[in-house]
């Protein structure tokens, strides 16, 4: 029988969102691929350290015990494969040995293997396509590769913070805010209280995160927080959804508005995802943080013919 990912939370996740490739990056720009895949087979036996959402794939792999591989990790890269080769030697050096699937494709677009792979995240530094794979209706965002590395705290718990509107649930309520302002939009919510909110981009892996919670067996868990600039009134909107999904979160913050980034800090997410590039710019120097491309927030640009 084929191998399968059926019943396992698939992350698919590009090799600057996992090491820190931030030096070789720059020769790719600043002079061209073969000077990048020359520097990358230089470099082939110098594990790349470990980037952003490098703490976020360790812990989820954790789950994973030998009876039952609950968790795939799959590289999913614009990389060649050479380059592709030192990404896998760089994860056995950091402890990472069951990241063993990957799709390196040596310039060209990688999102359209998120299909076969039946992915729930999709991680990124590329805002193309990070853009992409949400318009193919993955939850996906773009790594901020600045943002500060999450810490060892929680060594047990995967810690994982979310934005609401645009994010977990529809821009729906975000576009009346930006349209007609705060007093529309507090009418506009109490008036829809008992009414759940259209499911956003990352309603898919809250879900996938619930059933993993709740497979158990591992010592790990895991730990969600709603991050919103909601308040009172329009908190209940936003808890009336989750509990129609049937899914908890944690912790929840209605902030009113307020900076986040603080907030976070205390929190110490492994990641944060908003669609707010304000918010995740604040959240990044704090926690690792992604950018998700959706919603009113984030107008598609138009080429011109």
């Amino acid at each position: 029988m084929a191998a399968t990912l059926d019943d396992k939370l698939v992350v698919a996740i590009s090799s600057r969102a996992l090491f820190n490739f931030e030096e070789e990056n720059r020769v790719f720009n600043d002079s061209d691929d073969r000077a990048y895949v020359e520097l990358q087979r230089q470099r082939i036996d110098i594990p790349a350290a470990p980037g952003v959402a490098f703490s976020l794939v360790r812990k989820l792999l954790a789950f994973n015990t030998t009876e039952h591989q609950r968790v795939e990790v799959v590289l999913l890269s614009r990389n060649d494969p050479v380059s592709g080769m030192r990404v896998f030697r760089s994860c056995v050096a950091h402890g990472l040995p069951m990241v063993q699937r990957g799709v390196f494709t040596q310039g060209r677009d990688p999102f359209r293997y998120l299909r076969p792979l039946g992915a729930h995240l999709f991680l990124s530094a590329n805002e193309a396509d990070v853009r992409e794979a949400l318009h193919l209706g993955y939850p996906a965002a773009r790594v901020l590769t600045e943002s500060v590395r999450a810490g060892d705290s929680n060594p047990n718990e995967v810690r994982i913070a979310f934005d609401g509107d645009a994010v977990l649930f529809s821009d729906e309520a975000e576009r009346i805010y930006q349209a007609e302002g705060l007093a529309a939009f507090q009418r506009h919510e109490t008036d829809k209280a008992a009414q759940p909110l259209p499911d956003g981009p990352f309603k898919p892996l809250l879900a996938a995160l619930h059933r993993l919670q709740h497979a158990g067996g591992t010592g790990m868990r895991i730990r969600t927080a709603l991050v919103t600039a909601r308040s009172a009134p329009a908190h209940e909107r936003a808890i009336r959804t989750l509990m129609d999904w049937d899914i908890a979160v944690d912790e929840a913050m209605f902030l009113g508005g307020l900076a986040k980034g603080e907030f976070l800090r205390e929190f110490e997410p492994d990641f944060f995802f908003d669609d707010q590039t304000g918010h995740v710019n604040s959240a990044s120097l704090h926690v690792p943080a992604g950018h998700v491309n959706s919603g009113v927030s984030n107008p598609v640009t138009l080429l011109a013919d």
